[in-house]
């Protein structure tokens, strides 16, 4: 018998045991541990086959949740594959917020494809989706390394089940927008700070802020002040620092600077537009206080509540038990939430997307405070420490595990049933249009889709059955300013376009006589407005082709 064992073995007779597992904060490489205590955690290529079947599903089943992935990145990419598609006023060149250079980091793979292959165009969509799925169950993977071998293996595994089964990330993770980059990309800058892989971390907070959002270069803070202040890793910093603007920047402004026939610094542009004009970005998408917290519990449920209680959770048990510091002390791995909520949370202007940068860490957050409340409740209730905590606690997990997924799959279910329609919709009317019976129009002619109140809906022009067909829009009870198409020819994207302006008054010209609409979408209400009516009710001047069931929220808020 050794004499620590004997030494632990009196202790007990007077103090309350603290077993050795929470004693300390275990690390533990992603694949586990060869020691028997640490519990199983599946390993990087098992875990990301398991991710990335649910991206994928997410890929093929989710909705087109935002006007803005429409008409500022799908239809931009349309453009320059086939030529046309919409132009939203951030593309003009009096404003230039909007970079050609993100554009044709998606464009160009389903470019290449659509060259080799000639491919329908409403694969393309599903398949530019699925490269996203694929780029952001590779990033989820880097994260969950970084996470088992930083906070320990009983964290990553839980984490890892409640991204898998996330309505959030199933809403965020294959959709085309700046903030999903992001998203893709903190995943990444964390995992390297946690692994200690600093270039990653660098490069990928730089990425995410020039390629993606500028915004998104606050989540990089923590790790500035862990790179400079506290390792002291000054030269390495700058270094790395300055190849990120090489490497990203430097492109991005000569690519932009192509397309706009002018020198353009798109972050800084967009930087300049929502922080220092009178209005910013307040004209639209104005929420109340409380905006984000319906929607992080509508998205992650109780674990967004885990999430937000995570540094008072930790600081208490920490306290308590008297647990080791980790390499990176707990508040700054988890500073980045905070930060970004103090400074979203409190702007008027709110949209769900905005929050996708640390959907990482509400999922990290969460995990940690479900460990801490298993290390909690090992110490107040076992004397035994021989075996690891999880051993006693792991239904704690597992309930909470049990809770969250079916909270999330209904809520994941109920958004395919209730709005997946504008989507069926248009590929329905592909069928349409190739069912002479019903279509009979001339293949050369043009043929014009009109939307009304149900604009915003659209889910791109890779929907539109041929090139020949037209999108239109009717006027309607919507007055703010609507999107136009693209100019022709080699100068499109450097010509200033007439009718815009970036305080989204209405602009008349957008609009079309409902004579000139060879098909018309709508949604069909029993209410009704001078410019809203009921059409599948006018019978003698429309016939109804294809009717979807979709969800009327407001008959239930």
């Amino acid at each position: 018998m050794s004499a620590s064992t004997k030494q632990r073995r009196k202790n007990s007779k007077t103090d309350k045991v603290v077993p050795d597992a929470i004693r300390s904060d275990v690390q533990v490489p992603a694949s586990g541990s060869p020691d028997q205590q640490q519990p199983w955690t599946p390993s990087a290529y098992t875990a990301f086959k398991i991710v990335l079947s649910a991206r994928l599903c997410a890929a093929v089943w989710n909705i087109v949740g935002d006007c803005d992935e429409t008409f500022n990145y799908w239809e931009p990419v349309h453009f320059l594959i086939y030529g046309s598609g919409f132009q939203t006023w951030e593309y003009s060149p009096v404003y230039a917020i909007r970079s050609y250079a993100y554009l044709w980091i998606h464009a160009l793979p389903i470019r290449l494809y659509n060259s080799l292959f000639q491919a329908n165009k409403i694969l393309l969509f599903y398949l530019l989706r699925c490269l996203l799925a694929l780029c952001c169950a590779g990033c989820e993977i880097y994260f969950y390394r970084g996470v088992c071998k930083h906070f320990g293996a009983n964290t990553g595994r839980i984490m890892l089940f409640l991204l898998l089964l996330s309505t959030g990330m199933f809403i965020s993770s294959s959709a085309f927008l700046p903030s999903s980059f992001c998203m893709y990309l903190t995943f990444v800058s964390m995992g390297g700070w946690f692994l200690r892989h600093y270039s990653v971390a660098i490069l990928g907070t730089a990425a995410s802020a020039i390629l993606g959002w500028p915004f998104a270069g606050i989540l990089g803070v923590p790790i500035a002040i862990d790179v400079l202040l506290r390792r002291r890793k000054v030269k390495e910093f700058i270094i790395w620092s300055l190849i990120s603007l090489a490497v990203f920047l430097l492109p991005m402004m000569k690519i932009d600077s192509l397309y706009y026939q002018k020198m353009v610094i798109a972050p800084l542009n967009i930087v300049m537009y929502n922080v220092f004009t009178s209005h910013g970005p307040d004209l639209y998408g104005v929420e109340p206080f409380s905006y984000y917290f319906l929607n992080g519990f509508l998205n992650f449920n109780i674990v967004f509540i885990l999430a937000l209680s995570c540094l008072p959770i930790t600081v208490c048990v920490k306290s308590l038990l008297k647990t080791k510091n980790t390499d990176i002390p707990l508040w700054l791995a988890i500073l980045p939430m905070y930060i970004w909520i103090i400074i979203f949370f409190t702007r008027p202007h709110k949209e769900e997307r905005f929050l996708f940068p640390i959907y990482p860490f509400f999922v990290l957050c969460g995990s940690i405070s479900i460990d801490y409340i298993q290390k909690l409740w090992c110490y107040l209730f076992t004397s035994q420490s021989s075996r690891h905590y999880t051993d006693y606690t792991n239904w704690i997990s597992q309930a909470t595990a049990f809770t969250y997924s079916l909270v999330s799959l209904s809520r994941i279910f109920a958004i395919y049933q209730g709005y997946h329609a504008p989507l069926d919709l248009y590929v329905g009317l592909n069928k349409i249009a190739a069912d002479p019976q019903i279509h009979t129009l001339s293949t050369d002619k043009p043929v014009n889709i009109c939307v009304g109140k149900e604009w915003y809906r659209f889910p791109s022009s890779f929907f539109l059955p041929g090139e020949n067909w037209n999108l239109k829009f009717i006027e309607s009870d919507f007055k703010g300013q609507l999107p136009q198409p693209f100019q022709k020819g080699p100068d499109a994207t450097s010509v200033i376009p007439s009718h815009m302006n970036d305080m989204n008054k209405e602009e008349k010209s957008r609009y079309v006589d409902i004579s000139k609409c060879h098909y018309l979408v709508d949604l069909d209400l029993t209410q009704e407005s001078p410019l809203e009516h009921r059409y599948s009710q006018k019978k003698d001047e429309w016939k109804v082709l294809l009717s979807v069931d979709f969800l009327d929220a407001s008959r239930y808020s």
